[in-house]
């Protein structure tokens, strides 16, 4: 008797594997047929039993099933986005777990992981698009562990981070591309953002060293690099950069006028004149550089009536009149670059007062009225 029951708990055993295998054996059938909704249910049952779960082809199935569903244009419709390629990811990385790389399945399924990285990608993008960034960013990582020395995940996970303004992750992110041995204008284009955004200054200046260490000739960031100069102060340390950015450029008008300003405040009129002049040529319409033209001219031409004005009789009958006749012709040299000023900027107050002033002193009464007007029609 006791023969007989163990006989039929042996049938009943093999009855029950034979059911668990059929779950992965009829999975295997849909997906060849193309049913792949059928060969989906029968695989998800397969992974939830005690029996099958433990083995590799049943991971290796179940990625082959989601794998194929992710493009498919009718069976995918089933799947959330990235949905499919998360699962084929996961189930491969279990099929090489249980099997070990070198294993039947384990091999196949390294091949495959391998062919998941674009659908990872594109899966991202899909999100990204989508404004679903966690999403994304969690599509991105997957293909930064399918091929950990590509750099486009990690690049394409920093943008994401950055869509969600989570700028910790960005940043971090960027940090690791740059590890990587990874360069590119944009990549520092965004870092700067971030730092600016966040108002971080001293990061902001980093960042730009990093650039030109990278791009030493990049233009724009010649330029960032001497406007966080200007803008702290240090004009005389931003004299070289413009010197290089110059060199780069040299047909950038308002490099030569912001080196012109420069000198002005250094103390240097004859090489501000030489840079405004300079400018000028480049460019005929640089604003700036015509109106510190202007102001050049009109600042000497007072200049040597102050001096005449303090003389004593004697000094002045002798040597006075010498300094008003210059000082007209300084007077009479500044009001081209003024009414060309004008002319590209109409309604700057700076301009129509200093050319009005001009006018005054030529004996121009009445272009010096009609600047004065001007003035007062801008105020109303």
């Amino acid at each position: 008797m006791k023969k007989i029951i163990l006989t039929l708990v042996a049938a009943a055993a093999l009855t029950s594997a034979s059911a668990q295998n059929s779950a992965v054996t009829n999975a295997i059938l849909n997906q060849k047929s193309g049913l792949l909704d059928k060969a989906r249910t029968e695989i998800d049952k397969a992974i939830v039993n005690e029996k099958t779960s433990t083995k590799a082809k049943t991971w290796f199935t179940r990625g082959e099933i989601y794998d194929a569903m992710t493009t498919n244009p009718i069976y995918g419709k089933a799947l959330q986005p990235g949905e499919g390629t998360k699962v084929a990811y996961e189930s491969y990385k279990k099929a090489i777990e249980l099997d070990g790389k070198d294993g039947e399945f384990g091999k196949q399924a390294t091949a495959k992981l391998d062919n998941l990285y674009g659908l990872a990608l594109n899966a991202g993008v899909e999100n990204y698009n989508g404004k679903k960034y966690d999403e994304a960013l969690a599509s991105y990582k997957m293909a930064q562990q399918i091929r950990p020395q590509d750099t486009t995940a990690y690049l394409y996970a920093a943008f994401a981070a950055e869509a969600k303004e989570d700028f910790a992750s960005a940043k971090q992110t960027y940090a690791q591309l740059q590890s990587m041995n990874y360069k590119s204008p944009q990549m520092y284009g965004r870092m700067l953002q971030i730092a600016r955004q966040e108002k971080n200054e001293q990061e902001a200046m980093k960042v730009v060293e990093q650039a030109l260490k990278a791009y030493p000739n990049n233009k724009s960031f010649m330029l960032e690099e001497l406007n966080m100069y200007l803008s702290a102060g240090r004009g005389k340390e931003a004299i070289s950069k413009i010197e290089n950015a110059i060199a780069a450029d040299p047909k950038n008008s308002n490099l030569y006028a912001v080196l012109g300003s420069i000198y002005d405040q250094d103390k240097q009129p004859e090489k501000a004149l030489a840079a405004y002049r300079k400018a000028v040529e480049v460019d005929p319409n640089n604003f700036d550089a015509n109106f510190n033209l202007g102001v050049y001219n009109y600042n000497k031409a007072a200049d040597l009536y102050t001096k005449a004005s303090k003389m004593d009789l004697a000094t002045y009958q002798k040597s006075g009149k010498k300094f008003e006749t210059d000082g007209k012709k300084f007077f009479s040299d500044s009001v081209p670059y003024f009414e060309k000023a004008l002319a590209i900027q109409p309604d700057d107050r700076a301009t129509i007062t200093s050319l009005g002033k001009v006018y005054a002193k030529l004996g121009r009464t009445a272009d010096a009225e009609k600047m004065n007007a001007k003035l007062d029609g801008l105020k109303k």
